[in-house]
Formats: C-alpha cells, structure tokens, sequence
C-alpha cells in the first residue's frame, strides 16, 4: 500500500509550507508521533490504516489520511478566493495546520470489522477526536487561536474566526464528496450480485490499488471497475474457502 505512505509524505510536505515555527513544530511532532499523552488507551488500529467514518465517508483503509490531504488542499484553496475575492485577510498557517491535524485522533476510535469487513466504532474508547485533539493541544500549550480554530471545524462551536469557518467549510466539502463516490462505488457493486461482503470487497481493491487507480474507473471505465471487483471477491471467497478446509483438517 505505498499510495498511502505518499499521502502521509504529502500531508508532512504541507505541514512543513507552515511559516510560523511554533505552529509547524507543533504539527511535524504530532504527524511523527500521532499518540495522545494524557490517557494509557491505545489505538486499535494505525494512523495509516484508519477510515475517516465507517459506513460514512473514505470508510476504507487510509480513508483518514486521503481525507485529511483532500480537506487541507482544499482549504488553502477557499482562503486564496476569500483573500483575492472578499478581500479577507486569512491566517493560512492556522489554516494549514488545523485542517492537517484536524481529524487526526479519530483513529483511535475503531477497530476493525470481521463481519461485515472495513471499521467500525470501538466499544471502549470514552472521547470523540475533536474533544481528544483539543486536549492534546493544550497538554502541548498550542496557541490559542489554533486551539480555537479547532474547535469551531466541525460546527460545534460559533464561529469566531475565518479561519475555522475556511476549515468547517472544506471538511464538509470532502467529507460529502467522498461520501458520493464510494457510495457510487458500492451502487455498481451491488448490481453484480456477488456472494462476498461488499464493504471488504471495495476496502481490499482500494487498499491494494489506491484511490487515485480505482475512482477514475467509475466515470471512465466502469466495466474494467467491476471486473476488479469480482477478481477480488473471487480471491476472497478462494481464501475463505482455503482456511475452511485447513480448519477441517486441523
């Protein structure tokens, strides 16, 4: 799966376009290093491999960080139109880095599903990722305003600043645009009436073969997108059926 390792090089690389140090430091420990330092839970499963929502958008493996690319891209996008458009004068460091960091722990809450395939929300896990990420940066005394831009992302909080609304807005831009595709891409799964789990059939294709290979297909070539998906299903169930009868014959 190295498409996701070039997502994960490709976020790092945005965070070090940070100018302010504080804030680019800040970002780079935590991509380095993304566990949180006041609880003794840990994560059930890797930053790499984490959805950004079971069942509801980039549910399949590195979900999370070709979400967070797309979000952070896609911000700095909306704060160049709101500068040379509106004439708004937009921190884009607060930006960059609260887009970057923004769903970060979210990993911490799945686990995954041996029944229907993909994630799911695990049951011990007590913090939503937003509560987490806030503590984490105070723990590491961010600034404030960083901490505040944070909070307002996902539209809890009013919005005091231009720079968490930019963030809200880009968050839930990609998160509806991802929810489009990978629904489009489990519609076309089902016409096939294959005997795997769709989920697992769609996250196994994905992962092996990266979004940016398997999406297009949808729009260019949906033939060749289903013929991948029965080969996969075919393999799983061949799998599926090799370990049933070595568990025979054990």
């Amino acid at each position: 799966m190295n498409w996701i390792n070039e997502i994960k090089e490709a976020i790092k690389s945005y965070a070090e376009k940070i100018e302010d140090s504080t804030i680019k430091r800040l970002v780079l420990e935590i991509l380095e290093k993304p566990e949180l330092t006041y609880t003794a839970t840990r994560p059930l499963i890797s930053l790499e491999e984490s959805p950004a929502a079971p069942r509801k958008h980039h549910y399949f493996t590195g979900g999370l960080l070709l979400h967070t690319l797309s979000v952070a891209r896609t911000a700095a996008a909306i704060a160049q139109i709101i500068e040379e458009v509106y004439g708004v004068k937009v921190d884009k460091d607060v930006v960059l880095a609260a887009t970057i960091l923004h769903d970060i722990y979210k990993y911490y809450q799945y686990t995954r599903d041996d029944v229907y395939g993909g994630y799911k929300a695990r049951d011990d896990w007590y913090l939503p990722h937003h509560y987490a990420l806030v503590g984490e940066l105070v723990m590491r005394k961010a600034p404030e305003k960083l901490i505040r831009v944070i909070s307002e992302i996902h539209g809890e909080a009013p919005f005091t600043t231009i720079e968490g609304l930019i963030a809200h807005l880009a968050d839930s831009l990609d998160a509806k645009l991802g929810e489009i595709l990978q629904n489009t891409m489990l519609s076309k799964v089902k016409e096939l009436e294959l005997t795997c789990q769709l989920y697992r059939a769609v996250n196994e294709l994905l992962a092996e073969k990266g979004p940016r290979e398997i999406i297009p297909l949808l729009f260019e070539n949906p033939g060749e997108f289903k013929e991948r998906v029965t080969k996969t299903c075919s393999a799983m169930s061949n799998e599926t059926r090799s370990l049933n009868t070595l568990d025979h014959s054990l």
